[in-house]
């Protein structure tokens, strides 16, 4: 995979909006419309671009109360844990981690209370030992 400058470049641009149309990108990387079609088919074929997403508002996002979950988990339990926690829809991230803690998931929740419920769920599921939680209380920086 060779990845150019004008590709970060392009790929800059699209964590900004991926729905800005390509005569626009083209406009901001000074290519021609071809050029970055092109370079977008080539992209999506060699894997680094692998779809778009929505991107959640910030006004939306604020309303969220946000927590990450360190999880331990017992012997051989991976598999089936990462399958419960997909199956929660709250779970936004999951993330395998060394150190004292096996798992670290990231949850969303409207209200304390249901974050308190969702927290409470992980520690229930078969396969997990301990939990460990701290609430996001800002976002500093997010790419």
């Amino acid at each position: 995979m060779q990845i150019t400058d004008k590709d970060r470049e392009l790929l800059a641009l699209l964590s900004e909006n991926a729905r800005m149309p390509v005569a626009e990108l083209a406009r901001r990387l000074d290519l021609s419309r071809t050029t970055v079609q092109a370079r977008l088919e080539r992209l999506e074929t060699q894997g680094v671009i692998a779809g778009y997403a929505v991107r959640l508002s910030d006004a939306y996002q604020t309303r969220l109360i946000r927590a990450h979950v360190m999880i331990t988990i017992a012997p051989k339990a991976l598999t089936a844990v990462t399958s419960e926690l997909n199956a929660i829809r709250e779970v936004t991230a999951l993330y395998s981690v060394n150190g004292p803690y096996d798992l670290i998931a990231i949850i969303a929740a409207p209200s304390i209370s249901e974050l308190d419920r969702l927290i409470d769920r992980i520690g229930e599921l078969s396969g997990v030992e301990r939990t460990l939680s701290s609430i996001i209380l800002s976002t500093r920086i997010a790419r």
